[in-house]
């Protein structure tokens, strides 16, 4: 933390492992300044007490006392005391210049005394009795000058490694202790480790109020830093080993267990880049701050679908930063460009930055720091991480997943919605991860490659999407001159259908609906045909019926015709047998016969 970033003041102590704040009475804590230290120690160290800093040579011990004392300074307005037995004052003055730590400035004024003792064996057989009163008298009138309020004394061994009498060394480590303790100022006393003992004497640590140990340790020939409180008399602390950066910064903890699940949550959605992957998510894409995974083997598209999502956020103009761990920005941008992706446009207008760097340049630690500080520099909207599997070496995944656990959780707390790139093996299940980090992803997509009938076609399907209607279906994707294309869902016989394989059965379903066509026709048109020949044959009959019909009728005429003359006849034979035919009637027609 820089000198001018003012941590906040820390009043209650935080619950151990959880972050959870209690209203029980506190020990009286001295805030570092350290950021996550004051975190695991619940808002410092024990106020007016003596701390032991124990670690072997180059684990950070007298970069975290003068830091303490320079945030004690610049932040809290408490002047300190740093006593060395190993370095002068112009030394030290110039080893933590690299920190920022300007302590001549501090000196003059009056904020800081630096006092070096150097302890000569020949002085102390000259002496014949050797106890602490020259310096307690030294120390006192450094703490007096100006009202110190916080001590370091570097290094304990130092100041005993040539006295060889363990029972008055013994005793005056534990004067030491009483003094400071009464003086009422807050020490720090470093010490190097002995044979199974935190400490060449073994005594430091039960007399103080408050351990620390240090420890740097090379692991896969990438040097790792981890401190432990070990103890701290009166006051709840985090137990676990926490990771620690010394960089331009000096010493930064970075403690996994502070992660909490107390972030804002947000309905708003951000897109994919790819529109009918939004449709897969329920239209919209993203929540806004959630975490993404996209995992596939090699070649699957895993970075060009992490692009598309940046490319979105650019151009809604949103920031976005790229951290990329097996290509260079330059390399990137030149590979997308065959996807119709102009990333460097977005380099120019500074809405996108791109941060390289291998694996194994830094330890975790020091990627999640750098990644966190780029991240506050930039303030982006968006994040990537491609691949994240590339910080696995042997053995490391829990520490991995811890990483990411403390950069998800960070990026979560700033709303910022991160992606990140998984690399599967081939020949394992692709459902699952090196690092097991499910369960801190919102949403997993997952791509895969299917080998049918000589070649190899790319598919995509969601495995979870928390808090979304999302489609469970499984579609096949194109990288195009115009980017990620997601085609339509096929199914065919054995499942669904890629490639060549597709296109061999969408021929032969179009032949065949072509044959259907043909005979569909082909029956239309017979059953015209024959509806024609029987419409044909029912006029035909219909005609003859009718010419049968006149001819009939024409015979019933002249049957009636002949059957009324043969009645006429037979009236008129009656009429001239004188048969009277007037009550008959006719007598007009008879009459009109008569006259004829």
């Amino acid at each position: 933390m820089s000198p001018k970033q003012k941590p906040k003041a820390t009043g209650k102590a935080i619950g151990k492992e959880t972050g959870n704040v209690t209203s029980r009475p506190q020990l009286p804590k001295t805030p570092t300044g350290i950021l996550g230290l004051d975190e695991i120690t619940g808002g410092g160290l024990p106020k007016g007490r003596p701390i032991l800093v124990c670690g072997a040579a180059g684990c950070g011990k007298t970069v975290m006392g003068m830091q303490f004392l320079v945030n004690g300074a610049n932040l809290y307005n408490e002047p300190g005391v740093f006593m060395s037995f190993q370095e002068s004052e112009q030394e030290l003055i110039s080893n933590v210049e690299a920190f920022g730590f300007d302590l001549k400035d501090l000196i003059r004024r009056k904020k800081l005394v630096i006092d070096s003792i150097a302890v000569e064996r020949s002085e102390i057989e000259e002496a014949g009795k050797y106890d602490l009163e020259g310096l307690f008298i030294r120390l006192g009138h450094a703490i007096d000058s100006i009202n110190a309020k916080r001590v370091v004394l570097d290094t304990i061994e130092s100041l005993f490694s040539d006295l060889g009498n363990p029972p008055l060394l013994r005793a005056e480590i534990s004067r030491l202790f009483r003094w400071l303790k009464k003086k009422g100022v807050t020490a720090i006393i470093t010490g190097e480790p002995g044979v199974a003992m935190l400490t060449r004497q073994g005594l430091e640590e039960y007399i103080s109020d408050c351990v620390i140990k240090l420890d740097n340790r090379i692991t896969d020939q990438i040097s790792e830093r981890r401190l432990r409180v070990i103890k701290y008399r009166g006051s709840e602390h985090g137990t676990n080993e926490y990771p620690f950066l010394i960089d331009e910064g000096a010493i930064t903890v970075l403690p996994i267990t502070s992660a909490t699940l107390k972030h804002l949550v947000s309905t708003h959605r951000v897109p994919t880049g790819v529109q009918r992957l939004d449709a897969m998510l329920g239209g919209k894409g993203f929540y806004q701050g959630s975490s993404v995974l996209v995992s596939g083997t090699a070649g699957t598209g895993k970075s060009s679908l992490a692009v598309h999502f940046v490319d979105a956020a650019c151009r809604m103009g949103e920031r976005a930063i790229y951290f990329t761990f097996e290509e260079g920005a330059e390399q990137i941008i030149r590979n997308m460009r065959s996807i119709g992706i102009d990333l460097e446009q977005w380099v120019r207008r500074g809405l996108l930055q791109f941060a390289a760097h291998r694996p194994t340049t830094y330890g975790l630690e020091k990627h999640l720091l750098m990644m966190q500080r780029s991240i506050n520099d930039f303030d982006p909207a968006v994040v990537v991480v491609d691949p994240l599997n590339s910080f696995v070496v042997d053995g490391n995944q829990m520490d991995v997943k811890g990483m990411l656990m403390r950069l998800v959780n960070f990026m979560k707390t700033k709303g910022i919605t991160s992606l990140f790139t998984n690399l599967t093996a081939g020949g394992g299940p692709i459902e699952q991860t090196d690092i097991r980090i499910s369960s801190l992803i919102d949403t997993w997509i997952l791509l895969r490659d299917i080998d049918y009938i000589g070649e190899r076609n790319r598919t995509l399907c969601i495995l979870k999407s928390r808090g979304m209607v999302h489609s469970n279906q499984v579609r096949e994707f194109l990288l195009t001159e115009h980017g990620v294309q997601l085609r339509d869902v096929y199914l065919g016989p054995s499942g669904v259908l890629t490639g060549t394989a597709r296109v061999n059965q969408e021929a032969a379903e179009k032949a065949a609906e072509l044959i259907r066509e043909q005979e569909l026709k082909r029956g239309r048109e017979l059953l015209a045909g024959k509806r024609s020949i029987v419409e044909a044959q029912i006029a035909a009959m219909r005609a003859e019926f009718k010419v049968q019909e006149l001819a009939s009728r024409k015979v019933t005429d002249v049957q009636e015709a002949i059957e009324t003359l043969a009645a006429e006849q037979r009236k008129l034979m009656a009429y001239a047998r004188g048969r009277d035919f007037s009550a008959q009637g006719s007598p007009n027609r008879l009459k009109k016969g008569k006259s004829k």
